[in-house]
């Protein structure tokens, strides 16, 4: 049917979850897609009357395994992803219901979203554009960390002077957290990449060339020493990611 279906992967997310679904409330249909939650996750869906599918954890590290059965889940011809912990503005709702109304609406549209560390708006990470409206049919999914759909026809972005017309991201996760993260998700990214940077000078040169992307091209200086930190650990991502790299081409030849 017409209309936009916001379709929202989950996975033990009852922290943010009401504020989240507060935040979607306007929207023809909403989609909670669980990955056998272990928490209060469900019980939250269900009590605001989102319409909850299962898709099987097993050994996923995050969402994207799950992104084209949700996204294949929702009745609406256009389908907003949202994220457990990310808030829909009014403006950004009342923007996309206009948009597809508009004979020039494109089949995908790149949201930026608005992200937070050590308690403040990071600008060194603004606008974070994210491909996350689209139209349902053809769309398709990888299945692997950090990337993003495969829509069927034209995209565009979202200017990011819009103000408002921004998600915006609720996690201010702790260093401890985001470590955490970087461990599994680097893990995803050699399943995904292989060893295509598995050599010393990847190792070198990806983690500087990170750093200095996000505290000087990006403006991170702007953000004092919570940009000073992010930096340096969008850097220590790429190390990681390199060095699990050149651990697995090593394993390969002995």
């Amino acid at each position: 049917m017409e209309g936009i279906s916001v379709v929202i992967n989950t996975y033990n997310a009852e922290k943010h979850l009401e504020r989240v679904l507060d935040s979607v409330d306007g929207f023809d249909e909403v989609v909670v897609c669980d990955m056998e939650s272990t928490d209060g996750t469900v019980d939250i869906a269900r009590r605001r009357g989102c319409r909850i599918v299962t898709f099987p954890k097993g050994d996923c590290v995050s969402a994207e395994p799950a992104r084209t059965f949700a996204i294949q889940s929702a009745s609406c011809r256009w389908v907003l992803v949202v994220d457990a912990d990310e808030l829909v503005p009014v403006a950004l709702r009342d923007y996309l219901y206009k948009r597809i109304k508009e004979k020039d609406c494109p089949q995908g549209l790149w949201i930026p979203r608005k992200n937070y560390f050590m308690g403040r708006f990071m600008h060194c990470n603004y606008p974070d554009y994210l491909l996350r409206f689209f139209v349902k049919e053809g769309t398709t999914w990888p299945p692997f960390v950090h990337t993003f759909p495969d829509v069927k026809g034209r995209t565009e972005k979202i200017p990011p002077a819009a103000g408002d017309i921004a998600f915006i991201h609720l996690a201010n996760d702790t260093i401890r957290t985001i470590v955490d993260k970087t461990n599994l998700y680097t893990e995803n990214e050699v399943v995904k990449k292989g060893c295509k940077y598995g050599n010393i000078r990847s190792m070198l040169w990806r983690p500087a060339f990170r750093f200095f992307k996000s505290y000087v091209l990006k403006g991170g200086f702007r953000d004092g020493r919570a940009g000073l930190v992010y930096a340096t650990i969008e850097g220590f991502y790429q190390f990681m990611m390199v060095c699990k790299m050149i651990e697995k081409k090593h394993r390969r030849e002995i």
